[in-house]
């Protein structure tokens, strides 16, 4: 059970049955092995910190209740605090508005060294733009190329993009709406246009579909996760991270000889 990145060439149906795995282990398992990558995970960050040559933005895409904040709960459970930044994106201030749409993103790019988050991120801009009409389609097309050279030039500048787009069932949403809306610890979290924004399913799903395959590249693929199961859902996750840490090659920097020779001398 693995993750694969969404390609061009691939139809992309996006339909309820791919929101589940038929074939995963069992909870127990799943359990044990996320365990096991979110402590590998943490493990290589304390290298990946020290090494410098790179940074990695995660980025979370998934419509309302899809389990954003959960995973990244848990898949970054084992880190580091200071080497990891969270970014949620809300509805565009009238000083990001000012500027291109791309602005406000940048400045949130992690450093070499870090692990930037992103829940929500610039994808909203050919989203919620799109399936609301608040920019013609001229516009929010052209940002499909804008988005691929600026994710091209983050990538040769040392930060290596994973974009994960948390697909859930009609059903299992709104199963999740539910337990929010009846929870005294999330109701907070209910937003009465979730619901509004659940009557146009088949538009977002159109315009999820065309952003994924559209900026899915070498430098910055998409995968779709099969969410309706969270422990499958954070085990995916989890797994593409570490695989992805795991193969920068990362090593630790050489310490100055003269400084040691000092510091051994200094007594």
């Amino acid at each position: 059970m693995k993750l694969k990145p969404v390609s061009l060439r691939a139809a992309l149906p996006l339909v309820d049955k791919d929101a589940v795995v038929a074939d995963a282990p069992d909870d127990e398992k799943l359990r044990k092995n996320t365990e096991d990558l979110v402590a590998r995970i943490a493990e290589i960050q304390r290298l990946f910190y020290a090494d410098g040559r790179f940074a990695l933005l995660v980025v979370l895409q998934g419509r309302d209740a899809s389990g954003k904040d959960g995973t990244i709960r848990k898949v970054f459970s084992g880190v580091n605090p200071q080497g990891v930044q969270v970014t949620s994106f809300k509805v565009p201030s009238d000083e990001e508005r000012s500027h291109d749409f791309l602005w406000r993103v940048h400045q949130r790019v992690p450093a070499r060294g870090m692990i930037g988050i992103f829940n929500r991120s610039h994808y909203e801009d050919v989203i919620v733009t799109r399936v609301n009409g608040i920019v013609p389609k001229a516009v929010w097309e052209a940002r499909f190329d804008q988005i691929n050279a600026f994710e091209k030039h983050l990538f040769a500048n040392g930060v290596r993009i994973l974009k994960f787009f948390l697909h859930v069932s009609r059903a299992e949403q709104l199963e999740r709406l539910r337990k929010r809306l009846s929870s005294s610890e999330k109701n907070w979290k209910y937003n009465p246009g979730d619901l509004a924004e659940r009557g146009k399913w088949k538009e977002y799903s159109a315009a999820y579909r065309d952003a994924i395959r559209r900026c899915s590249t070498r430098e910055a693929p998409w995968f779709v996760v099969p969410s309706d199961n969270k422990k499958v859902r954070n085990f995916l996750i989890a797994q593409s991270i570490a695989h992805t840490l795991g193969s920068l090659n990362l090593r630790w920097p050489k310490a100055d000889a003269d400084v040691i020779a000092k510091g051994l001398d200094s007594d």
